[in-house]
């Protein structure tokens, strides 16, 4: 049985390189398609492809009238949270690749999925290079005590940090407690140049244009230093294998798996490291 998917944010950068696989793939069966634009239109006509018989939705609620097994979310930040617990309330998992939520919004998130006895996977970066490289920082957090985030992207992205480097901080948190070698309230000047604090680790974020999406990791000892660096190109392409990969995954899920690394490395985890 193909597996039933709607895509939220389905003619969007990423959303459509999904959609377009689904359409392809006779593992996915493509059921619904909510875009903010273009409601009303054949998805597969609004994408340059033959009609796919399927309509594009304005909404949540009007997409998932069609029975779904998964909802694939690449929507918005200001949407994503209510796509996701509504879509559990109606008994649908989701995969979430939408940035901009919070530990706190997964807490909550995590909390409903366990619940209703259904998975949730979402990942800051569904590129497999981009899990990688968060992967090589969580091991080398338990190793190397001081470490700050600089994360890039374009002029015009709106959320910072991305969702790749709040993930990654927040979990960094869970191998070590990141090490300043000046407590922040003792620096001179203003306090803001040190960047934004999340889960104990100095995140700075980037917005210029000519980069796409990219994220440093950025470990120092006395007279060395070690650099983890991701670069995304600029299609999204490298983003689909990762995303169809969760699709399948969370039908084995329940309750919430953040970050593609869990799903191709589950191995490491606080625990492993000791705290």
């Amino acid at each position: 049985m193909a597996i039933r998917v709607c895509v939220a944010g389905a003619t969007g950068w990423t959303g459509s390189a999904v959609t377009s696989a689904m359409l392809a793939s006779n593992e996915f069966q493509l059921v619904g398609a909510i875009a903010r634009r273009q409601a009303g239109v054949d998805i597969g006509e609004a994408l340059g492809r033959e009609r796919a018989n399927v309509i594009i939705a304005s909404t949540l609620e009007e997409a998932l009238a069609t029975p779904t097994d998964v909802l694939v979310d690449y929507s918005s930040h200001d949407v994503v949270k209510g796509h996701v617990l509504a879509a559990l309330d109606k008994g649908v998992r989701v995969v979430v690749g939408t940035s901009g939520l919070t530990a706190n919004n997964y807490a909550e998130i995590a909390e409903r999925a366990e619940a209703r006895n259904l998975g949730v996977i979402a990942a800051g970066n569904f590129s497999l290079t981009a899990a990688l490289a968060k992967h090589f920082a969580l091991i080398a957090a338990q190793y190397l005590p001081s470490w700050e985030i600089i994360d890039y992207a374009s002029a015009a992205k709106v959320d910072a940090p991305s969702g790749t480097t709040r993930e990654l901080a927040e979990e960094l948190a869970a191998i070590a407690q990141n090490q300043l070698g000046v407590p922040l309230e003792e620096t001179h000047g203003p306090k803001e140049v040190r960047g934004a604090t999340i889960g104990g680790t100095q995140v700075h974020s980037i917005r210029l244009p000519s980069y796409v999406i990219a994220f440093e990791t950025i470990f120092g000892l006395p007279d060395e230093r070690l650099t983890i660096r991701h670069d995304a190109g600029t299609g999204a392409q490298p983003y689909v294998s990762g995303t169809l990969l969760a699709v399948r995954k969370v039908q084995e899920v329940n309750g919430l798996v953040r970050g593609l690394d869990r799903l191709l490395f589950p191995g490491i985890s606080a625990e492993d490291s000791g705290n």
